[in-house]
């Protein structure tokens, strides 16, 4: 084995560095390093926001001010070094200095610490309609725990709020890591306002350019998709193209159910019903429940 295998690994070698080769300026990202460091980042902030539920170790109330401060701290630092890492290689023939790196991280960081606030007021109305919504949730605290839904809300919001702010790959790392572990599939550039809540969960999928209103409810196996990809002339799909549907207030969407198109609009109010097929736009308080073409009462 050694005998075949040792004249071949240097040309085998040579070719997979070719392959892979990092051009002057890109910096490598760390691989599962940096996938660690997202979730330590994720955990850091929801501990800052919610040090009575995340921290790891119960403490005095009178230590809490110490406890979300070293989270923040902490949550800062991480956030800058994968910034400048992850800005760093996607820089385009090294265009920016390290001090400009290092200045784009720091306003990044100042800036999503000034939306904490924000982000934990509109996850405390998540919280409530999942609690108004679920006859089975005995507490807050059960659906902030044990709740899958919340699990993935939260970190899309954290999500958002860099993808927002023009940070590359780390926003998509986030959703992934929550899709991953709730089976939920939100990406970071969906816009969903508050008061949003899923129920079970597994298998929801909600595209980029979804546009969601208040106190929308999601049920298991929903998807919010696209219907078709365009492709321009040259073969390449057309991308930064509206592709996925919008959903009104109060709208109900039941288990199974496939809504598709950047056209496509559910007015408020609407109920749809499980393993509905739609690709066209429903008026305000339309009630749906026709599996093949959306027949409604």
């Amino acid at each position: 084995m050694n005998d075949w295998y040792e004249p071949q690994r240097a040309e085998v070698m040579r070719q997979l560095l070719g392959m892979n080769k990092i051009r002057e300026g890109f910096q490598p990202l760390g691989g599962y390093g940096l996938k660690n460091r997202i979730v330590r980042f994720i955990d850091l902030v929801r501990t800052a926001m919610y040090p009575h539920v995340y921290q790891e170790e119960i403490s005095r109330p009178e230590s809490l001010e110490s406890v979300v401060s070293a989270a923040l701290a902490q949550a800062g630092a991480l956030l800058y070094g994968m910034c400048c890492d992850v800005q760093g290689s996607y820089q385009q023939n090294g265009t920016m200095s390290a001090e400009d790196l290092q200045s784009a991280a720091t306003h990044t960081v100042s800036s999503f610490m000034e939306e904490l606030p924000e982000i934990a007021r509109i996850l405390s109305t998540d919280i409530r309609a999942a609690y108004e919504g679920d006859p089975a949730a005995r507490s807050e605290q059960e659906i902030i725990l044990a709740y899958p839904a919340f699990e993935a809300i939260s970190i899309y919001r954290l999500a958002h709020a860099l993808f927002r702010l023009g940070v590359p790959l780390i926003p998509r790392m986030m959703t992934e890591h929550a899709h991953r572990i709730t089976g939920i599939d939100i990406h970071p550039g969906a816009t969903i306002d508050e008061s949003f809540f899923i129920d079970h969960g597994t298998g929801v999928v909600i595209g980029e350019t979804c546009r969601i209103g208040k106190h929308v409810k999601l049920y298991q196996g929903v998807t919010l998709g696209a219907k078709s990809f365009p492709v321009g002339e040259d073969g390449v799909l057309v991308k930064g193209i509206k592709r996925h549907p919008d959903i009104g207030d109060g709208v109900v969407i039941y288990a199974g159910a496939t809504i598709l198109g950047g056209d496509t609009v559910i007015g408020k109010n609407a109920v749809i019903g499980g393993n509905v097929w739609l690709t066209h736009s429903v008026p305000e308080g339309e009630v749906i429940y026709n599996q093949l073409d959306g027949v409604s009462v």
